[in-house]
C-alpha cells in the first residue's frame, strides 16, 4: 500500500521562469546598437559638427560667398596641416572676428615668396592645386618670408581678392588659431560634397 503525503497550507517556494534568451539576445543587441550610433553621433558633432559660412569671394574657384561648410575639427589634432590645405582659422587668434578660410601655401620650415606674380616656396614655383591667377600685389611676400614654427603661410585661391598671409593684419597664421579643415559643402546642394 502506497500512501502519498499531501502538503497542505501555502507554497512558499519559487517557480524558475524560463527567460527567453533569444529574445534578451535581441534586446541585448538594439541597446548595443543604439548605444554606438549614440556614441558615433556625440563624435561625430564634437569633431565635425562645426559648420560655418563662407564670407566674401577670397575663395572663389573652390568656395563661393554663403557656402555652408563643415569643419573638421580632429583632423588637426593627429595632424600639422599640409599643403594645398584649405584651413578654418581665426585672424590673429580674434575669436570675434569671423572665420576665414583660406589654402596652406607654406608650412613650418618654408620661405614662401611672390615674384612676378607666381607663388615661390623654398626657391621653387609653389605647385598649385588650382588653376591661380597672376598676383598683382604680392605686398608682404615680395620678400621672402620664412615660416616659423607652429605657423602657416597661406593665401585665398582668388588670389587678387583675398586678405592672407601678404597682409600685416594676417600673417602667418598659427596653429593655435587654426580651428580645422574646411572638408565639406552642405549648401547650397548644388555644390554638396568635398572640399577639393
Amino acid at each position: 500500500m502506497n500512501l502519498r503525503f499531501r502538503r497542505s497550507g501555502l507554497d512558499f517556494s519559487r517557480r524558475r521562469r524560463k527567460v527567453n534568451k533569444t529574445l534578451a539576445k535581441e534586446v541585448g543587441t538594439w541597446i548595443g546598437e543604439i548605444a554606438i550610433a549614440v556614441l558615433f553621433a556625440l563624435v561625430l558633432v564634437y569633431f565635425v559638427g562645426y559648420r560655418t559660412d563662407v564670407v566674401g569671394s577670397s575663395m572663389l574657384g573652390t568656395l563661393a560667398e554663403g557656402d555652408e561648410v563643415l569643419v573638421n575639427r580632429f583632423v588637426y589634432k593627429l595632424t600639422q596641416p599640409k599643403t594645398n590645405d584649405i584651413v578654418v582659422f581665426f585672424p590673429n587668434g580674434n575669436e570675434k572676428s569671423h572665420l576665414y578660410i583660406k589654402r596652406v601655401i607654406g608650412v613650418p620650415g618654408d620661405t614662401v615668396q611672390i615674384k612676378n606674380g607666381t607663388v615661390y616656396v623654398n626657391g621653387k614655383v609653389f605647385d598649385e592645386k588650382i588653376e591661380a591667377a597672376s598676383i598683382e600685389h604680392a605686398e608682404l611676400a615680395e620678400d621672402e618670408i620664412e615660416v616659423g614654427e607652429d605657423e602657416f603661410f597661406v593665401l585665398g585661391d582668388n588670389r587678387n581678392n583675398s586678405e592672407d598671409s601678404r597682409y600685416a593684419n594676417i600673417g602667418n597664421v598659427k596653429k593655435e588659431y587654426i580651428m580645422g579643415k574646411a572638408w565639406f559643402i552642405v549648401s547650397p546642394l548644388k555644390d554638396f560634397g568635398f572640399v577639393k
